[in-house]
């Protein structure tokens, strides 16, 4: 009569213990190098967002003629500068701003990726608007998130 083997032998759990530790040596540093792209491409779609934000809240003014001094945006009333978002407008108008810390200085406006190495690397940045009908200067700075 066969014996059930109830387990492995001390080659194959050595075996497999080599294969991970190679594994993991290739791996570790891959993953480690994903949360400073994760953070940049956060940045980036932050950007992105006061961009269209921006430009929503431009084309709404301009369709609704004699210059209002606001428009409403997803039920938020968005102040506006020479037809574009204030400062605090363009916090209403994206709505949300988790994972960045807000830094205002008049006339611009900063968002600090939250977790980045040096917080005023990881940035994008609202300059109001210089002029009617001039676009804000909409910025970001990811070298060292």
């Amino acid at each position: 009569m066969r014996r059930m083997q109830q387990g492995f032998t001390l080659i194959e759990l050595v075996v497999v213990i080599t294969i991970l530790g190679i594994l993991a040596a290739f791996a570790i540093p891959r993953f480690a190098a994903l949360d400073t792209a994760a953070r940049v491409a956060a940045t980036n779609a932050m950007v992105g967002s006061l961009r269209s934000a921006s430009s929503l809240a431009h084309a709404m003014y301009l369709t609704a003629g004699n210059s209002p001094a606001s428009v409403v945006m997803e039920g938020q009333t968005v102040t506006l500068t020479n037809g574009y978002p204030d400062l605090a407008g363009i916090v209403l108008a994206i709505q949300d701003v988790s994972g960045f810390t807000q830094v205002s200085a008049t006339p611009m406006l900063s968002f600090q990726k939250t977790g980045a190495a040096t917080l005023a690397t990881c940035v994008a940045t609202y300059s109001l608007s210089t002029g009617p009908n001039i676009a804000p200067v909409i910025s970001g700075t990811t070298t060292t998130c």
